[in-house]
């Protein structure tokens, strides 16, 4: 910043100030505010007007010892500084420097480290997702009106997420009861025939059946009766069959005879 700029500092933590004090470290010599500089209302700290010897580390203390981040204030007496953020940057983040005079933002080189980086004309660069590799010094140049001091960016890991410690004591899992097998698939039952089906099998099928029946059981009388087994047997003659057995031969004699004669 330029000489003779106002600048005010608080401590805050959790919406909570009590307790802390700003201080700083300006050329080795560590001072609380209102020891010699600034001037303290509570947590707050104002300079009404800064100086080039006031440029240093600033952070805020508390009564117990706790001590926050830092930032680190450069005051120069030229006509250029580079504005820059004052806070660590994190990873993965976008930053904007900007290159100025008391007056205007006019068109400007930005260095790194003491090697050019590029030319912006309207005196603002915007590095995107930094990384630790963009840490170092910067600082810009007007050519009307010469060069800013340099300033320190620093640029710090996104915070992790940390995994909860591992438990003292692990019970046992509970073993799950043994699930039922499932029952086996049971066959598809048949397809059932329609009753009307049914019904017109019997009206076609069962006259065809009495009449085979009746059929064959008149087939099987018929051949009962004449197949029926005839003995013949020869009884001898009796006497008087005899007899006229005799008259008989003797008249067909006589017949003859006479028929000769």
């Amino acid at each position: 910043m330029f000489e003779g700029e106002f600048v005010s500092l608080r401590c805050e933590e959790d919406d909570s100030s009590d307790g802390w004090t700003v201080t700083r470290n300006t050329g080795g010599t560590r001072r609380q505010c209102g020891a010699g500089w600034g001037r303290k209302d509570g947590s707050s700290c104002t300079i009404s007007s800064m100086r080039k010897w006031y440029s240093g580390v600033y952070w805020c203390e508390s009564t117990g010892g706790a001590a926050s981040s830092s930032i680190t204030i450069t005051v120069t007496d030229g006509a250029v500084i580079l504005q820059s953020p004052v806070h660590p940057v994190m990873e993965g983040d976008d930053v904007t420097l900007t290159c100025t005079t008391q007056t205007s933002n006019l068109s400007a080189g930005f260095y790194k480290d003491g090697s050019f980086i590029r030319t912006e004309p309207t005196g603002h660069m915007t590095i995107h997702h930094v990384s630790r590799s963009d840490e170092g010094f910067y600082k810009c140049d007007i050519i009307s009106d010469g060069e800013s001091p340099p300033s320190w960016i620093t640029v710090t890991g996104k915070p992790t997420s940390t995994a909860p410690p591992p438990s003292t004591a692990t019970s046992p899992p509970a073993t799950p009861p043994p699930s039922a097998a499932p029952p086996p698939s049971a066959a598809p039952p048949p397809a059932s025939t329609p009753p009307f089906l049914v019904l017109l099998h019997l009206v076609v099928f069962c006259p065809y059946c009495i009449s085979t029946v009746i059929m064959v059981s008149l087939y099987r009388r018929r051949s009962t009766g004449n197949d029926l087994p005839v003995s013949m047997e020869m009884a001898p003659p009796t006497q008087a069959e005899q007899g006229l057995a005799d008259e008989y031969d003797d008249v067909m004699a006589a017949v003859t005879t006479e028929h000769h004669l």
